[in-house]
């Protein structure tokens, strides 16, 4: 039970960062520059992480929960609507 249990919240952990990355950059980017690779792979790192949640039961939920929200930071980084934050802050 308890196994189910921190699947069942890290799943819902990825889904909402998963969902707030979308808005995120939606709202910074729109429709026609959204990020869909950084999207996608976004996704499948979280399907990897659940998987190895799911698998190994020494994983502590918070850890997995701290990897994949710094994983979505580094997707964030690097879409194009923050770059250009960047390259307008340094010029």
């Amino acid at each position: 039970m308890k196994k189910t249990l921190g699947t069942m919240i890290v799943a819902a952990a990825v889904v909402l960062l998963t969902a707030t990355f979308g808005f995120a950059e939606y709202a910074a980017a729109g429709a026609d520059n959204f990020p869909y690779f950084q999207l996608g792979l976004l996704i499948v790192g979280g399907m990897l992480l659940l998987s190895l949640k799911k698998r190994f039961e020494k994983l502590y939920t918070s850890e997995v929960v701290g990897v994949f929200a710094l994983y979505t930071v580094l997707m964030a980084l690097f879409t194009n609507p923050v770059i250009e934050v960047v390259k307008n802050i340094v010029s």
